[in-house]
């Protein structure tokens, strides 16, 4: 299985869960391919059978700017990934209400949009709660694991 793994950082704790996401995810035997700052012609070249989003919220609640590119390019050509499973790891801080979690939860929002299946429901990382957000993915990221059949 090819999996393609997006991501999105400011200050690198999203780099950090990556990290860890993208360990278990090679032992486990799925062909993982990252992608930081890229656009659609390389996301598509990437030939994802599988996507997993971990990306921070920055601003008004934006992907950060190492991941926006790509989902506007995405909003704006929409080339669909019908059936896709995906998963999504959003970062954020409960202290901004409005705002919490939202590039992840746009991201997933887009993922849907273009007919991707949502194979495990969003793990929201709550900064004000934890300072090792890294440690706190990996049930998240088991749980992903089996729902693509890993």
């Amino acid at each position: 299985m090819r999996l393609t793994l997006l991501t999105g950082t400011v200050s690198g704790t999203a780099d950090m869960v990556a990290d860890a996401a993208e360990s278990r995810l090679i032992e486990a035997g799925v062909q993982t391919t990252r992608l930081s700052g890229a656009n659609v012609e390389e996301f598509l070249a990437s030939a994802p059978e599988a996507i997993l989003v971990v990306t921070a919220t920055t601003g008004m609640g934006e992907v950060p700017d190492d991941l926006l590119p790509l989902q506007l390019e995405l909003n704006d050509r929409f080339p669909l990934l019908t059936g896709i499973p995906f998963g999504v790891i959003g970062l954020g801080d409960s202290s901004y209400d409005d705002t919490f979690c939202q590039g992840g939860r746009d991201m997933r929002e887009l993922l849907l949009e273009l007919q991707a299946r949502e194979a495990l429901p969003m793990l929201e990382l709550d900064a004000s709660e934890t300072v090792n957000q890294d440690e706190d993915a990996e049930p998240w990221v088991a749980e992903f694991l089996k729902a693509l059949g890993r």
